[in-house]
């Protein structure tokens, strides 16, 4: 998942868009526009839907057509915002948006819809209702699928060490880390295997897979931002760019960027990697003879308790308010999401239906008996967050970034101070 949105669109947004949010339409109201992402899972899965649709509905037509290809899904989907070119139908939005584009007045509220309430309440618990509420009180979008963040790790290498299992905490996975650099360090002292590897880039949508799932992990799920300020200058986060910092300060995690190779995980150059589902049906094609995988919950600090929090990695539902009939927007967003093809995109995509009783409801069992690996994910699915729902997420991610670079990869500064500074910097993004 790739986004990128700078200040400047965003200022340009929010200046033109009051042009366009009012705008009337005049395409047929019964024919409506549906973008799904650009994935090919997806795209087979939203061709079913709109065929499986469009077949019971021959005066109700949905149009299909992929977000087009551009730098990335959002700075599209911006470009199509101001140029009130947008589909009626959007199925790949990122949650971290929303709250703009609901402030810019350009997203339908679905609470006001005819049946959303009773259908959300339904789907979703009250934590995840809570979560995509807009600062309105309305709410913008459908939470529609998940990937956790969730630990990756070579049950060969785990075994190899003599441990009873995949580390579950910070001590835990400094000790095995050291123990599998002592058995890969050449005759001239350079390490040739590391116990894990995050991407080192500086780009802030990284940090979804490092610092902000070890934070949810540590702090059970807590808000990055809160009452229009910075939520993380807390002992959680300084934690976390402790643990990271020692995990390169020791080269245990490779501060050379890996990704240019060969899978590294499945050559065993790492024993472990921070990753999401969509890693199964990759390892399962690629992975060499003898290799045998599985995933656990990210790294916790030593005395943590309770559950174990991650990022979930959510895409989300939006109805554009250039489409001429939200309620048929709706009727079809509602078939889309039914229980039956929820099943359909597991069984396309091996995506996460974001909805309560995944793991034990009886219309998944058979996918889940034919899919193991899949359900440490749906064990996972009832500890994930998503973004808040505040504006400039984007700009704060950018800052935690710039932090983490200065602090946990090129130790410049201490992971107190950068995480303080970070929330300074946050801070003046909201102020009034």
């Amino acid at each position: 998942m790739i986004r990128y949105i700078l200040v400047y669109p965003v200022i340009i947004l929010f200046s033109i868009i009051q042009l366009s949010c009012n705008s009337k339409s005049d395409r047929d109201s019964n024919h409506l526009l549906y973008w799904s992402s650009n994935n090919t899972q997806e795209i087979e899965f939203a061709r079913y839907i709109v065929n499986a649709w469009n077949k019971n509905h021959h005066n109700k037509q949905i149009s299909f057509q992929p977000v087009p290809e551009g730098q990335s899904s959002e700075e599209i989907i911006l470009a199509a915002v101001v140029g009130k070119t947008t589909p009626d139908i959007y199925s790949n939005m990122w949650q971290g948006d929303v709250e703009d584009y609901a402030r810019a007045g350009v997203l339908v509220a679905l609470d006001t819809l005819k049946g959303f309430k009773d259908f959300i309440y339904t789907r979703c618990d009250s934590a995840v209702i809570k979560e995509v509420t807009s600062q309105d009180g309305h709410i913008y979008q459908i939470p529609w699928k998940i990937n956790p963040i969730m630990l990756m790790y070579n049950e060969n290498i785990i075994k190899h060490l003599g441990l009873n299992g995949p580390p579950s905490d910070y001590s835990e996975f400094d000790s095995a880390s050291e123990k599998f650099k002592e058995g890969n360090i050449d005759s001239h002292g350079y390490v040739t295997r590391w116990f894990g590897y995050s991407e080192v880039l500086v780009t802030w949508w990284q940090r979804f897979f490092d610092f902000y799932p070890l934070y949810l992990a540590a702090s059970n799920g807590a808000p990055l931002v809160k009452d229009d300020k910075a939520a993380f200058d807390n002992k959680y986060a300084v934690e976390v760019f402790s643990f990271l910092r020692n995990l390169y300060a020791n080269n245990y995690f490779a501060k050379e960027r890996l990704s240019a190779r060969q899978d590294v995980f499945l050559a065993s150059v790492i024993a472990t990697r921070f990753t999401g589902p969509w890693e199964i049906a990759h390892a399962d094609k690629f992975k060499p003879a003898g290799l045998r995988y599985n995933f656990y919950h990210m790294p916790v600090p030593d005395n943590h308790k309770g559950p174990v929090y991650t990022y979930g990695d959510p895409k989300n539902i939006v109805i554009f308010k250039t489409c001429p009939n939200a309620e048929l927007a709706w009727e079809f967003i509602h078939f889309m999401i039914e229980k039956q093809n929820d099943l359909k995109l597991l069984e396309y995509t091996n995506q996460l239906p974001r909805r309560k009783g995944l793991e034990s409801d009886p219309v998944f069992g058979d996918y889940f008996k034919n899919n193991p690996k899949m359900i440490e994910f749906a064990k996972q699915s009832k500890y994930v967050r998503g973004i808040d729902q505040y504006t400039n997420m984007t700009e704060v991610f950018d800052i935690i970034s710039q932090e983490y670079e200065a602090s946990v990869i090129y130790g410049k500064k201490s992971p107190a101070e950068a995480i303080h500074e970070a929330a300074k910097q946050v801070n003046l993004l909201y102020l009034k």
